[in-house]
């Protein structure tokens, strides 16, 4: 007969597969004596990382693989494999082996020991801990992130930006309707999402250096943490996903002034020429910029895809600005002396309305 589990270790991984082999092996020595598994949760790698782990799943049950098709991002991707496991207890741990994988029977010890604790967190912070060969810009970078984190957080968390921790598993199933799963910062998350303190321990441990593969750090990635942090503190005022698109929309109104300025004052086309040719230049624009940033979970890739979100897109946006100068009008004609309000409310609307059309007809179609 099977003993029950003890833990489970969910792997979050893109293109890892050079190193997911290592660190089930590694697992296997480190967590000798416990009942465990290992969920690989894969963002459909196109290095083939998840047939890697399902070759290692054929020789050794206690491996499992969730390959997520049109599903990106690393913070869902660890609430999917936290939900799916029986396990009393859940880790989550990079998949790149700069995690100290000897640390987990200690976290076990930890939570099994103390029915209070909810989490046993690796920290890079805590006395006995380290950054290992991190530079001195990276060191900088992570200390303000650590100072931002604390705006959302009601704890004194040493090392907040942790990706390395241990969970019950029945306090992260309670917590997942409220999670916003944005980002790549999944501790932070859960920990600013609880409704009461979450009682913690920081066990500390070395970051170690990547052997294999590359970072999946970059400006991006830097800029999804401030859009958590501002889910946490203005998400349920204004949703995140319709403030950034908004942010987008202002942005585009600026790349539209500067191609009809361009065009009408300085290259001398007719104003009409130019209206249309900053029309089309501003909705490009705001079109890739959200596919990358707004949409990043939903992304559009492949060239087929693009072209007819794209299309999408200006034919939502078209039927919008109709929206904008409808309701703009309207008002002004009921209401005269509120022109500046007037043309304000009409771009409410219409930003209202690209939004809504946008998410259901541009990136809602590939979900």
């Amino acid at each position: 007969m099977t003993p029950p589990l003890d833990v489970a270790v969910v792997i979050p991984t893109f293109n890892e597969r050079a190193n997911v082999a290592v660190l089930v092996a590694r697992l296997d020595v480190a967590l000798a004596g416990l009942a465990w598994e290992a969920i690989v949760v894969d963002d459909d790698s196109p290095d083939g990382t998840a047939d890697a782990a399902r070759a290692l799943a054929l020789a050794d049950p206690r491996v499992r693989v969730i390959q997520r098709i049109g599903r990106r991002g690393l913070s869902t991707a660890c609430i999917e494999g936290m939900c799916a496991t029986a396990a009393p207890l859940v880790a989550v741990m990079d998949g790149d082996l700069q995690h100290d994988e000897a640390l987990l029977p200690r976290m076990v010890a930890v939570l099994q020991g103390d029915p209070a604790l909810d989490l046993a967190i690796g920290s890079r912070f805590a006395p006995g801990g380290g950054t290992g060969e991190w530079d001195r810009d990276r060191v900088a970078k992570s200390a303000l992130a650590t100072r931002l984190a604390a705006l959302v957080l009601r704890s004194d968390l040493a090392d907040p930006m942790s990706g390395f921790f241990m969970i019950r598993t029945a306090t992260v199933r309670a917590l997942v309707p409220r999670l916003g799963g944005i980002g790549f910062k999944i501790l932070l998350d859960i920990m600013s999402a609880s409704p009461r303190p979450l009682a913690f321990v920081e066990l500390p441990y070395t970051f170690r250096t990547r052997a294999a593969g590359e970072s999946k750090l970059d400006h991006v990635v830097a800029l999804e943490y401030l859009i958590a942090l501002y889910d946490r503190r203005m998400g349920r005022i204004v949703p995140v996903r319709f403030a950034m698109f908004s942010a987008i929309g202002a942005l585009g109104a600026g790349v539209h002034m500067a191609v009809l300025s361009l065009a009408y004052l300085l290259l001398g086309w007719s104003f009409l020429a130019g209206e249309i040719a900053a029309t089309a230049v501003a909705m490009t624009f705001n079109f890739f910029l959200n596919n990358a940033l707004t949409y990043r979970d939903r992304r559009l890739t492949g060239a087929r895809a693009l072209f007819d979100g794209w299309i999408a897109f200006c034919l939502v946006c078209s039927v919008g600005a109709v929206a904008n100068v409808g309701v703009a009008a309207f008002l002004h004609d009921v209401r005269a002396g509120y022109w500046a309000a007037s043309a304000l409310l009409g771009v409410l609307v219409g930003a209202v309305w690209n939004y809504a059309l946008s998410s259901r007809f541009t990136w809602g179609r590939y979900r």
